[in-house]
């Protein structure tokens, strides 16, 4: 980044009520685009004001559907042609990330071909929260700047002044994540391991590690259907836990997962605005990460460190 190149902010139609939340926090507003929509579902974005010689941040999380996806590409696209000194991608939540192996013959690897593909349209940097493996940022030839939500969940979790807190990972691939909050937060851990009897369902979930009279919380990436941890929260309810919290990142919440969380044995579900919550719980709780983009944005502007920002 050049120094004094003047900084702008722009949105993509679905992340906008994200991005006014971290414009406004860095102490400025956001640019103005516009998005020519075609008879047949075509769109095309376009800016409304120069970016010439400018350091362009695009916020766009890229959620279902894939159009969020494809207007962030046309909108570097349309930076780097409109001559933008450097083109930083803020995406709080890093769609297709899932798909980051071939874990079937024949199968696509999806976050890798949206690297590529961001890459092609002209990025410089990304910026993101809670990629679902941390590894994925080698699929990215430009640098990464990769956020963690533990910075803003654990300051939460603090402030409940829970008396036997236990940090749990909802499965095996968790282990990592869950540790770190463990060994941050100095509390016991404990591991749940999901029991098959066919692909793809779920028969039961049991628990290494003591959960008796323990005021648990199951720590996550995301939170999509809520399946797994509605069970896992109703089977360490059977096996006397005090209580069951979630702090999930993403509230991709699909399909009836709300419904299956009001009906579970869940106290709380502590997730972040990454996506827009369209669908309301009294046991859902909200933090912004808006602030935290907002301070990470000027650090990297400005060419300082990060890594003060990070609790892994």
């Amino acid at each position: 980044m050049r120094p004094n190149s003047p900084i702008k902010f722009f949105a993509g139609t679905e992340s906008r009520y994200l991005a006014e939340k971290i414009a406004k926090s860095f102490g400025s507003e956001l640019g103005k685009t516009n998005v020519l929509k075609f008879a047949d579902g075509e769109f095309q974005p376009s800016y409304e004001e120069s970016v010439r010689g400018c350091t362009v941040f695009i916020i766009q999380s890229t959620f279902p559907p894939a159009d969020n996806l494809l207007e962030l590409l046309l909108l570097i696209d349309a930076a780097k042609r409109a001559s933008a000194y450097n083109i930083v991608a803020v995406m709080p939540y890093f769609g297709y990330a899932r798909q980051d192996r071939k874990d079937k013959p024949r199968a696509a690897i999806g976050a890798k071909l949206v690297a590529n593909l961001l890459s092609a349209a002209g990025v410089d940097r990304i910026m993101t929260m809670d990629l679902h493996a941390d590894q994925l940022q080698g699929f990215f030839d430009v640098p990464v700047d990769h956020l963690y939500a533990s910075s803003l969940f654990v300051p939460f979790l603090k402030r409940l002044e829970l008396e036997n807190l236990t940090i749990a990972a909802p499965d095996m691939g968790g282990t990592k994540r869950a540790n770190a909050y463990s060994r941050f937060m100095n509390t016991d851990m404990v591991i749940g391991y999901k029991l098959r009897k066919k692909a793809n369902v779920i028969e039961d979930i049991k628990v290494i590690g003591d959960i008796e009279n323990k005021d648990i919380v199951i720590v996550d990436d995301m939170i999509d259907t809520a399946g797994t941890i509605c069970l896992a929260a109703d089977m360490m309810m059977r096996e006397n836990a005090s209580s069951v919290r979630v702090c999930a990142t993403h509230p991709v919440l699909s399909g009836d997962s709300i419904s299956r969380i009001e009906d579970s044995s869940i106290s709380e579900v502590i997730v972040t605005d990454t996506i827009p919550v369209l669908k309301k719980s009294p046991k859902l709780k909200i933090i912004s990460v808006a602030e935290l983009f907002a301070d990470v944005i000027n650090k990297v502007y400005n060419y300082e460190s990060i890594s003060s920002n990070f609790i892994q």
